[in-house]
């Protein structure tokens, strides 16, 4: 028999709740994630991007998995750019003063989100190429 999972401690009352209530809260959370996103220039630029591209996606794509490749490859980069400012946020909470881990902390995120928007562009760039080079030749 498996032990006894523990039981949320007293000092997080959010921890306590359960069922529709819990998702209903972590649904907020996640609202003023994005809305905190927001306030960010990056994350606002992508998501702009994001507006045109994902409806492109629709028309660009030749099957079902084309547009989820398309569409996915472009939340997977606002995706990534959350990560990567709540990684800069909490390493700012900790102190302004410079540190070897939290510079190679900031750097990872960033390289992360670098990535993500290559892995996005040959997506979309093979997609287009695919979709025009009859017209090219």
């Amino acid at each position: 028999m498996a032990p006894p999972l523990p039981q949320p401690s007293a000092s997080h009352p959010h921890k306590a709740r359960t069922g529709l209530n819990r998702w209903i809260h972590a649904f907020g959370y996640s609202l003023q994630g994005l809305k905190a996103g927001w306030g960010e220039k990056a994350f606002r630029s992508e998501a702009c991007l994001a507006v045109v591209m994902i409806p492109a996606a629709f028309w660009l794509g030749g099957s079902w998995i084309e547009v989820a490749l398309l569409a996915g490859s472009v939340l997977l980069v606002l995706i990534v750019e959350l990560l990567n400012t709540g990684i800069e946020a909490a390493i700012d909470r900790i102190g302004p003063e410079l540190h070897d881990l939290s510079k190679r902390a900031k750097d990872m995120g960033s390289a992360a989100v670098l990535l993500s928007l290559l892995l996005c562009g040959g997506i979309w760039i093979t997609a287009l190429y695919q979709r025009f080079a009859h017209a090219i030749h």
